[in-house]
């Protein structure tokens, strides 16, 4: 039988539940999150976990003192091309330059076009809103002012949570290609990032124009990689790894599609594991 709340505490603290799916505005991940830890049950977020440094101590004090664990949603990081790009990326003599690229069109453009029997709902009260944007006000305000000495603006809020948002994406995968960075080296538009022997060149933004082109892109010497993405929002529209390289005299370029499953479903299936081996290790 399947129930239903508006409460939180109500659903976390429910026996029948052994994880908790964080997926609603990003104001609310790191209070339900925690919620979810104090009751002792596994808990998926979507990104971002949070929006400060603050809320991610709170998470991670909060998760060191469960009995269950977080996984966050990084579904990019999850797509059999990305996979697989790492290995290929694993087997560079040695990374000359990369680049992380992610400008593209507004989300609504894709989903208005190619969603299925889409919904807009309206029934929220105005009491809900005010919270909504009093929490958003206060994180921003916790980020930029507090933590990083940032003037709040409207300029420097938009970007924030667009580094928050579509940024995290982005920066994820960059690490889990890459590792950590050392420091940075400027930043305008977009971030030039230093690591050690090579940089990495990183845009992000939001336009009008309904494309999505985003993808990461590793070069040495005799080969580069890249995994493109395209926008999550039409269904089959498959993550793809193309490898350039020397070949003797020639040249060889190779277009990878292992599977037509999606980043989300093979997200999900990780998380199937994970669970599996976090409750029955071996």
């Amino acid at each position: 039988m399947v129930s239903i709340t508006t409460e939180p505490q109500t659903l976390c603290a429910s026996p029948d539940v052994d994880v908790v799916f964080v997926i609603n505005s990003d104001e609310y991940h790191v209070d339900h999150a925690i919620l979810a830890l104090e009751n002792n049950k596994f808990v998926f977020v979507e990104k971002p976990l949070a929006l400060n440094v603050r809320d991610i101590k709170r998470i991670k004090s909060a998760e060191r003192n469960s009995n269950c664990k977080v996984m966050v949603g990084y579904m990019r990081r999850h797509a059999a091309a990305f996979v697989d790009g790492v290995k290929e990326i694993g087997g560079m003599d040695q990374v000359l330059y990369a680049r992380v690229r992610d400008i593209i069109g507004p989300n609504s453009a894709f989903v208005s076009q190619s969603g299925t029997f889409p919904k807009r709902f309206t029934d929220i009260s105005p009491e809900d809103i005010e919270d909504k944007t009093t929490r958003a006000t206060e994180f921003v305000r916790q980020a930029l002012e507090s933590e990083c000495g940032v003037p709040i603006t409207k300029s420097s809020t938009t970007m924030w949570r667009i580094l928050g948002g579509l940024g995290s994406h982005d920066l994820s995968a960059m690490r889990e290609a890459l590792g950590m960075p050392n420091k940075v080296l400027g930043a305008n538009l977009g971030v030039l990032f230093q690591y050690p022997g090579f940089a990495v060149s990183y845009e992000s933004g939001i336009d009008s124009v309904p494309l999505f082109d985003a993808h990461i892109e590793i070069y040495s010497q005799n080969k580069s990689v890249r995994v493109q993405y395209d926008t999550p929002y039409v269904k089959g529209l498959q993550t793809t790894l193309h490898i350039c390289e020397k070949d003797g005299d020639g040249y060889r370029e190779t277009i990878i599609r292992r599977t037509y499953e999606d980043p989300y479903t093979l997200q999900l299936k990780e998380l199937y594991d994970w669970l599996g081996s976090a409750r029955n290790p071996s």
